[in-house]
């Protein structure tokens, strides 16, 4: 196995030396402004512009992990900003690396002024996500634990970003590195034994390896398993709101956000395009889609809004079936049913302050399938506790299903394991028809390789340029 060394020799490759800086907070009037500094010349670029009470103290000759009160002054002399300054020396910084940031006043022109400054005392302007590639280059992160830094970044629910925080910790890699470890054990043994014979025996070796490869795969498996859940609680469950005209999508969306956000009229057809919203639900995200009425129609622009609610029903995580409950059933009706095949639906028996035209039994008996039915009345706002508690339910009792512990979200994660673990099949396919040791190996190293992918040990340069190109700036 490579050594550390030797991989963070690897990472540097792809490293420059020269100093970054960033702003790490928003570029908008704030009470306070952070900006970052990492590189070879952060302390000595301080030194330059920071004056501390002390004018003899000398940033590069503070201990770590303080920091100093003082004011930033031009090239002129002239004093820019009051600030604090927090010292970090490497390799027990974010990026292993010196680094300093600077709380300023958090005003766009103040925070624009300092860092042109220390753009002109050497520094450059780090590119989206620097600090994080850096983290990685230099043997802090592995590459699953940074992509995690932009997850908790972006984490939308209390789900997502426990999922995250995980991660970040080592969820991933720790098991992803028990697999590899095992690999090279086994793919290690049988080099041994075919370089020397006489001493290493094989007998007896494939029904033992067969054995390691079933359990591998099996963990494997449960992994990949994790994905589809996962990927919900990181993005949202797709809530798609489908019905006919008028059956009360647009008020249902509004009762849930418990805002005035879609147009309600009594003109049929008024919703044409999709509206897409995010609601926090108990610790998990619905991403909120209200689409066109299902008719038949002749309208042109109607009818693309029609085509687009059946687009999203398509491809939806959950479906809220929204049903005038004052009217009977009708052809558009039938029409819709044919969307909720294969989809995790709750029917909306809406208008219950009306006369009912339409019950359960009704609808039981004409859709032959048993879904949750939840009676309400989106334009009083009566019931949509009874429906928030039906989405929970299918969320945390039903086939959606949550592991505190670990869950996958990535796609490239779960993309490399698959062909890790079909690697692992081809071997025990080998075992299966008896063919000679060596093959072995061959397909060992390949899941090996696969799953370095995730940890970013076996990597090429633009695959680390394109994985950090979507982090932002300053991070």
């Amino acid at each position: 196995m490579r050594s550390f060394l030797q991989q963070t020799e690897k990472r540097k490759f792809y490293m420059s030396q020269d100093t970054i800086v960033a702003a790490a907070s928003a570029m908008s009037n704030a009470g306070i402004g952070i900006i970052r500094i990492s590189g070879e010349d952060a302390f000595t670029i301080m030194d330059r512009i920071f004056r501390s009470k002390d004018r003899n103290k000398r940033m590069l000759e503070q201990p770590s992990y303080t920091i100093h009160y003082g004011h930033i002054y031009d090239e002129r002399g002239e004093l820019l900003d009051e600030v604090i300054i927090l010292l970090m020396k490497g390799p027990h910084s974010y990026t292993a690396e010196d680094t300093v940031e600077v709380d300023c006043h958090g005003g766009v022109l103040i925070m624009r002024r300092i860092l042109e400054l220390i753009i002109r005392q050497g520094a450059r302007p780090a590119e989206p996500g620097e600090f994080t590639k850096r983290a990685f280059l230099n043997g802090r992160l592995d590459l699953s634990q940074a992509e995690a830094v932009m997850d908790v970044i972006q984490a939308g629910n209390q789900l997502a970003l426990d999922s995250s925080l995980h991660q970040l910790k080592g969820s991933v890699s720790s098991r992803i590195r028990s697999f590899r470890e095992q690999i090279l054990y086994e793919s290690a043994f049988l080099e041994s034994a075919l370089d020397d014979p006489e001493h290493i025996s094989l007998d007896g070796y494939g029904d033992k390896l067969s054995g390691v490869l079933k359990d591998l795969i099996k963990q494997m498996d449960a992994m990949i398993d994790t994905f589809e859940n996962g990927k919900i609680i990181k993005e949202g469950i797709k809530t798609v709101i489908l019905g006919k005209p008028n059956a009360g999508k647009s008020s249902l969306l509004n009762a849930l956000l418990r805002e005035e956000r879609a147009i309600v009229t009594e003109i049929a057809g008024t919703t044409r395009d999709v509206l897409e919203e995010q609601l926090c639900l108990n610790g998990f995200s619905l991403k909120l889609l209200d689409t066109a009425g299902i008719r038949t129609t002749e309208d042109v622009v109607e009818k693309i809004g029609v085509d687009r609610a059946k687009e999203q029903a398509r491809d939806a995580d959950l479906i809220l079936y929204v049903v005038d409950s004052s009217c009977m059933l009708d052809q558009n009706d039938e029409e819709i049913l044919k969307l909720l095949q294969h989809k995790k639906v709750i029917i909306v028996l809406n208008k219950s302050d009306l006369p009912s035209a339409v019950s359960r039994e009704i609808l039981e008996e004409r859709i032959g399938v048993e879904y949750d039915v939840v009676t309400l009345s989106a334009e009083k706002r009566e019931g949509i506790d009874l429906l928030e508690e039906s989405i929970r339910d299918l969320f945390y009792k039903g086939s959606i299903s949550f592991n505190d512990e670990f869950m996958l979200t990535n796609i490239r994660h779960k993309n490399a394991l698959t062909e890790a673990k079909s690697a692992l099949l081809r071997v025990q396919d080998s075992i299966n028809a008896g063919m000679p040791e060596d093959f072995y190996t061959i397909d060992l190293m390949d899941s090996y390789t696969s799953l370095g992918y995730i940890l970013g040990e076996e990597m090429s340069e633009d695959l680390i340029q394109e994985i950090f190109s979507k982090f932002c700036t300053g991070k």
